[in-house]
């Protein structure tokens, strides 16, 4: 069996040791890797969030025209806090077979390993170019990706594959779904439980409207539509995972925020599910909270996440992803990447990536050694196809 190499294992190592939870900065690791492609020659553009305080990195290798392949993996990981780890998460522990770190496996693995094999590519004398895609703020809404693939449009680069290297098991995913967030708000009329009446209560009206949310979800449950062939669940799911409001038992609430999501099949639109709840509200809620305030009412705030990627079975994108990983298992599955943004933009994309996304988000995240050998072969069996040597 194949063994990770020394200059991959260094890289995982650097690139777990800079903090990139989604709440800081990640300039410090865009800034290490534009230093490891600059050093290769590689043309290389940045793009900044509005605040200037994340940034993408597109190192483009190789020839300058020709269609080429996309490398496509993000920077930020989610947070440690209360989480209970063995080890220091920000500094890789090696042992029994695997590589313990935040972010080893979602998944600045794929990250490392593909910038560390970058100069063998360059080596090897490619026939076509390589884009290595980074981007910030995929743990909180795909948020930097759209200005990454803008830079790649702006310079005409437009590749025939990309490969998102999210956590597959080095298996090949060609569908998933797509997600959207909604905050709503709701604003109500305090006023004394004695006379409920004076007052708008914005907690049962948010509450109404998540019923009927609940109810759209249980006919997504019971009628589909259906994917028979995607990981559980194969249906649009509705989850409601934040609420607050009130300040004490004896007040109406004049306000009340919560918080769901849609994870949606591709194919289903998610903002008809909102359209339809709050047709509801319109036609149910509001005309009562109206009657007593002209001041009450919803807001409705979408939240950015995920397109859904939905890659044809017989894609010539699947068949290289197939052939140089070694594998015939074709997946569609239930999480989100950034993958259906490439898609969306018009680039054949497949997701392939070492570890498994069990391992994601949790304490003491860990990679198989032997997922990042797998990944390695991978990489230099697309040499072979893209390279002159």
């Amino acid at each position: 069996m194949s063994t990770a190499s020394p200059a991959v294992l260094e890289m995982i190592e650097r690139l777990i040791a800079i903090e990139t939870t989604s709440r800081l900065s990640n300039l410090p690791l865009i800034d290490a890797l534009r230093s490891h492609f600059a050093s290769l020659g590689a043309d290389i553009a940045v793009s900044f969030n509005a605040e200037m305080r994340k940034a993408n990195l597109l190192a483009s290798i190789g020839p300058r025209n020709g269609s080429g392949i996309v490398l496509s993996g993000h920077t930020d990981t989610v947070p440690v806090d209360g989480q209970s780890w063995t080890s220091n998460p920000f500094v890789v522990r090696a042992s029994e077979g695997k590589l313990f770190g935040r972010g080893v496996t979602d998944m600045k693995g794929f990250v490392a390993i593909a910038s560390a094999l970058a100069p063998e590519f360059l080596r090897r004398g490619l026939r076509e170019p390589v884009q290595f895609a980074f981007t910030y703020d995929e743990e909180v809404g795909c948020l930097g990706v759209p200005g990454l693939i803008a830079d790649m449009q702006n310079r005409g680069i437009a590749p025939r594959a990309c490969i998102v290297g999210e956590p597959s098991m080095m298996e090949v995913v060609r569908s998933h779904k797509g997600k959207i967030g909604c905050h709503v708000t709701v604003t109500g009329l305090a006023a004394h439980t004695g006379v409920p009446h004076t007052g708008v209560n914005a907690i049962e009206a948010a509450a109404e409207a998540i019923a009927c949310l609940k109810r759209i979800a249980r006919r997504h449950r019971d009628q589909g539509p259906y994917a028979a062939d995607f990981e559980a669940p194969p249906y649009t799911t509705i989850q409601h995972g934040l609420i607050s409001g009130g300040i004490a038992v004896n007040t109406v609430p004049s306000r009340c925020e919560f918080d769901f999501d849609i994870r949606f099949l591709p194919g289903v639109d998610p903002l008809d599910i909102v359209r339809e709840a709050q047709d509801f509200v319109t036609a149910n809620v509001l005309p009562e909270m109206l009657a007593v305030s002209n001041d009450a009412g919803f807001s409705w705030d979408l939240v950015p996440g995920a397109e859904a990627l939905d890659t044809l079975p017989h894609d010539p994108v699947i068949e290289l992803a197939k052939r140089h990983a070694r594998t015939d298992v074709v997946r569609r599955v239930g999480f989100g990447t950034e993958a259906g943004h490439f898609q969306k933009a018009g680039i054949p994309t497949v997701i392939c990536g070492p570890g498994h996304v069990d391992q994601a988000h949790k304490a003491d995240e860990f990679i198989s050694l032997e997922q990042v050998a797998r990944c390695e072969e991978f990489l230099r069996s697309l040499m072979d196809e893209v390279c002159v040597r």
